[in-house]
């Protein structure tokens, strides 16, 4: 048995999903049942729990041999460090007495030490509390997931607009969610001994430019990029309805992203690039209701 933590999110559902297409027994975590209804029709089973209640979570745990690791993003009205972190150490302390025999965690390009850099020091930690237990892991580092861009939809079709904080040119590695999905299934199903850190992105590295232009393609309309000022950033952040401590800690992880973006030479490669992504996820939205 699987056990999928976030397995109604984007990366964790297309990890489930995976391995449900090999036949591979899966139950994912969720604290909405309902959301998990369509993974429950293709033969998984659902267990509801809060990560943060740590009893529970490695009682689900114990129902399995191999785990998928996903940290819960907080809402980002929160201190969303301090939030994360929690979650982290909750994670860490379940895996205690859970008998897993090997888990696959979910982490980032740039993962690093630091102090409020969002993502970047969160699962950092989240990779040296793995390395510091007795479980063998094994790390996905994931590049800028494609996903990040659904919320641009709107303003692309209404206004012909992506809001960035990047520079138009600025290119970076991206990932659809669905790629994680199978290399973190392909992890799972790797030997124990087979663990290490595996950088996971697209076909090709894009700009923002390259997003207004998937979008302009889907939509069959001209869409730009328009850039925040770096010294608005955080004013920026908290207009989007983060708080003060959200809104600096994501300012200076996408400083961090710009001025030292720590990519890495060799990667695994995925198959779904960022104009096939987008062209779905505009199919799906602007499809007539049935």
């Amino acid at each position: 048995m699987h056990i999928i933590l976030g397995g109604t999110g984007h990366v964790g559902s297309a990890a489930a999903a995976a391995l449900l297409r090999q036949n591979e027994a899966v139950t994912v975590v969720t604290r909405d049942a309902g959301k998990a209804a369509h993974l429950a029709g293709q033969g998984a089973e659902v267990a509801v729990a809060d990560v943060r209640d740590v009893e529970a979570l490695r009682k689900v745990l114990r129902r399995g041999r191999r785990a998928f690791l996903l940290n819960p993003p907080a809402d980002p009205s929160t201190d969303t460090d301090a939030e994360e972190q929690k979650s982290v150490a909750a994670i860490a302390a379940a895996l205690d007495g859970s008998g897993l025999e090997k888990v696959v965690a979910e982490s980032t390009y740039g993962a690093q030490p630091g102090e409020g850099i969002g993502d970047l020091s969160v699962l950092y930690g989240l990779e040296q509390k793995l390395a510091g237990q007795a479980i063998p892991a094994s790390i996905v580092r994931a590049a800028y997931y494609m996903s990040n861009w659904d919320g641009a939809l709107e303003t692309a079709r209404r206004d012909g607009v992506v809001n960035s904080f990047l520079p138009a040119d600025f290119a970076l590695p991206m990932v659809a969610p669905q790629d994680l999905g199978e290399a973190a299934a392909r992890l799972l199903l790797e030997p124990v001994d087979q663990t290490g850190i595996h950088c996971v992105e697209g076909p090709e590295r894009y700009s923002t430019a390259d997003v207004a232009e998937a979008f302009g393609r889907a939509l069959g309309k001209d869409v730009r990029v328009v850039t925040a000022p770096r010294e608005r950033w955080v004013e920026t952040y908290e207009r989007f309805g983060f708080s003060k401590p959200a809104a600096q800690s994501y300012a200076r992880m996408t400083a961090t992203v710009l001025d030292d973006p720590m990519q890495p030479e060799k990667s695994e490669r995925g198959r779904i690039s960022l104009e096939d992504y987008i062209a779905a996820l505009v199919s799906k939205q602007i499809a007539p209701a049935m």
